[in-house]
């Protein structure tokens, strides 16, 4: 584990533990103790890595692999918004308030210890915590559609643990170490790796099912549907990136898959994300529902970082780490601002809507900064990710996927589109008619992210320069 880093998992952790004590007769003591607490570690991560000295020496000086870092900074970037948002969003009395950032800060502990760990036991245990939390949290509001949420969730998600903890037995039989090193040694070397590919393939396969990738996407749009309306972009935003997408790029890497190693795993890896892409972005265009379209296009979106994780070449690994950050931007500020929506309409279907931007002018343009991103629209950060993804596929002769994730990319576009027109342009709707833009807290993490999202896109040479850091170290 990155000691460095150890901090960052343990004061959360505290925390979590601190908060049903000191917020018992207090409630919103809880909603400041989770904001003040991840506010510090942002500043502090967000120091370490853009202190001028660093960005004048090209980020040579980053500690560690450069990537858990910067893993740690967008989960804690994320938790912030959603614990902000959801300070204001609550209802005054919630009986479950202390528990609900509890859990919040629990699975921002797990998160930081899945991207710092350097085994894969301990990589296994704390996905399983962020397991259960996200159980917990997708109940939060107690409807009918969280809990057939978060059952459908346990359930379509405990084959891909089985499938893990087999795949870290043989792992143990065949390496006799379950540490990331032993694993890249043992790729590097001569000698015959059919079981510890195999047993690869099990682990790859039970995070890719974690990841939502089709066609194991079931439990994806109800969980994200039926969940309490912060709790969905925390969901969407972060964790199934790191409970899932996070390991399956780790492990391409460790597998060396852009020496050719492990080919057939890599081209079976590379057919579902594309797969990923053109089905997420397809069913998203027959959505009615706001949450149930971005839950899809979600989907679409996750299929580009692992389409680059399967080719696994420094270039696509740049662009899967890079698309995986700003998916956690951009995903994050549309999932707020459908919970807007809900709050301010009392409904998130599409067709019940429309004209919204006379009522919320601040929600609307949020959420067209963030979808043109998502769309890979220049000179937004999405489009930077997309184009070393897609340059990487046409680099390594795979032009036939590097046109289709382009085509798809502009499908991404109309879905959006569509989806812009029927709830924030046109005639004002009935719904428009009775609403009003949410307060000022409400807007400040969707107008935060989008104010990331403008700066990685416009500041993308000092990014790149970050990002091609991590794909040297993660690799050699």
């Amino acid at each position: 584990m990155d000691k460095g880093l150890l901090a960052y998992l343990l004061i959360p952790l505290f925390t979590a533990v601190l908060i049903p004590f000191i917020a018992r007769n207090r409630p919103r003591l809880a909603d400041i103790f989770a904001n003040v607490t991840l506010l510090a570690g942002l500043v502090n991560l967000l120091w370490l890595a853009l202190r001028p000295s660093v960005i004048a020496g090209g980020f040579a000086d980053i500690p560690g692999d450069a990537l858990s870092l910067l893993l740690v900074a967008a989960v804690y970037l994320v938790g912030l918004c959603v614990t902000f948002f959801s300070a204001y969003f609550m209802e005054e009395g919630l009986p479950n308030r202390q528990a609900y950032y509890s859990l919040i800060l629990t699975s921002i502990a797990a998160m930081t210890g899945v991207v710092t760990t350097g085994d894969f036991f301990t990589l296994y245990v704390f996905i399983e915590v962020l397991a259960v939390t996200s159980f917990a949290l997708i109940t939060t509001d107690d409807s009918a559609g969280g809990i057939e949420g978060a059952i459908k969730y346990f359930f379509l998600t405990f084959p891909a643990s089985a499938l893990i903890m087999v795949g870290i037995a043989i792992f143990m039989i065949s390496l006799g170490s379950l540490s990331f090193d032993s694993l890249r040694v043992y790729m590097s070397s001569d000698m015959p790796d059919g079981p510890v590919v195999f047993a690869s393939a099990l682990i790859m396969l039970g995070f890719l099912i974690k990841s939502g990738v089709v066609p194991f996407h079931a439990w994806t749009p109800d969980a994200y549907q039926g969940s309490y309306a912060p709790v969905s972009a925390h969901l969407a935003g972060i964790v199934t990136k790191i409970s899932g997408v996070y390991a399956v790029v780790k492990l391409a890497t460790l597998l060396r898959f852009f020496d050719g190693r492990a080919q057939a795993l890599s081209e079976l890896v590379m057919f579902l994300g594309l797969l990923s892409i053109a089905v997420g972005a397809i069913a998203a265009l027959r959505q009615t529902s706001f949450k149930r379209m971005l839950a899809f296009s979600s989907i679409s979106q996750v299929g580009y970082i692992v389409l680059a994780a399967g080719l696994g070449t420094p270039l696509a690994i740049m662009g899967a780490v890079f698309h995986l950050i700003n998916h956690a931007t951009f995903k994050t500020t549309l999932f707020l601002n459908s919970a807007s929506l809900e709050k301010a309409a009392g409904t998130t279907d599409m067709d019940k809507l429309g004209g919204m931007e006379h009522a919320m002018p601040w929600t609307s343009w949020t959420s067209v900064i963030a979808l043109l991103s998502t769309a890979g629209v220049p000179p937004l950060s999405g489009f930077w990710s997309k184009l070393l993804i897609i340059l990487a596929l046409w680099e390594s002769g795979l032009k036939t996927y590097a046109v289709l994730a382009l085509l798809f990319s502009i499908v991404t576009l109309a879905y959006f589109m569509i989806m812009q027109r029927k709830v924030f342009f046109g005639r004002k709707s009935p719904a428009a008619e009775r609403s009003s833009e949410v307060s000022a807290p409400l807007l400040a993490p969707a107008v935060l992210m989008c104010g990331v999202i403008v700066a990685l896109g416009l500041l993308f040479p000092y990014f790149y320069q970050y990002v091609k850091v991590v794909a040297e170290r993660i690799i050699l």
